[in-house]
């Protein structure tokens, strides 16, 4: 099963972030074989965390509660709120096999949060979803797929990983997506992102 977890910084936690960091990758590095994905979320400089995303293949839902409280950033205390959903890999792949970047592209996290109850009213617009991003971003997506609830049946939103121009072409790829278009999210985050892990690995 894979998962989505995005970490939110309490603030004025990145003295006690870069303290960890080194439990933090020997943490993760039991979980290198079912890495989909992983990266800090940035702020406006560019180098201050503002959280921590990571999308796992994890066997089930108490293997994801350990994922996610057992870490040692969440255990000191360096983050503020943790949203854990079900997760599907439309691209089927790692970001680690998307390739090489383009120059002058910056890489965002978009996390695009469901209206409840949209399900059927999503179902509806899969298609044209998928057409909207396979046709006009295939090349630049690292990974998207579906939120999910915990027994993977009701819709809650999409997480997207992208490389783009600016802040302005994501805002522009999401507000021209046809869930957006139609009504089926109650808010759209857009976090500067980069790969994750150890330096020697980025």
């Amino acid at each position: 099963m894979e998962y989505f977890f995005y970490c939110r910084d309490r603030p004025g936690s990145m003295p006690l972030r870069w303290e960890l960091n080194e439990a933090h990758w020997a943490f993760m590095d039991r979980y290198a074989d079912e890495m989909i994905a992983r990266g800090p979320t940035l702020g406006a400089d560019g180098e201050t965390a503002t959280g921590s995303m990571h999308i796992v293949d994890l066997p089930d839902a108490a293997a994801a509660h350990g994922f996610a409280f057992d870490e040692p950033n969440y255990r000191a205390g360096v983050y503020e709120d943790v949203l854990i959903r079900r997760w599907k890999n439309t691209l089927g792949r790692t970001m680690w096999q998307y390739g090489t970047g383009k120059p002058g592209f910056r890489r965002f996290l978009i996390i695009a949060h469901g209206v409840p109850g949209a399900t059927a009213a999503r179902d509806a617009l899969e298609a044209a979803h998928h057409g909207h991003l396979d046709r006009d971003h295939h090349e630049r997506l690292i990974a998207y797929g579906p939120l999910l609830s915990q027994d993977g049946t009701d819709w809650m939103g999409t997480a997207l990983l992208a490389e783009l121009p600016n802040r302005d072409a994501a805002e522009a790829m999401m507000a021209n997506e046809p869930y957006a278009r139609g009504g089926l999210y109650r808010d759209v985050e857009i976090h500067d992102w980069r790969f994750g892990g150890r330096p020697a690995a980025e």
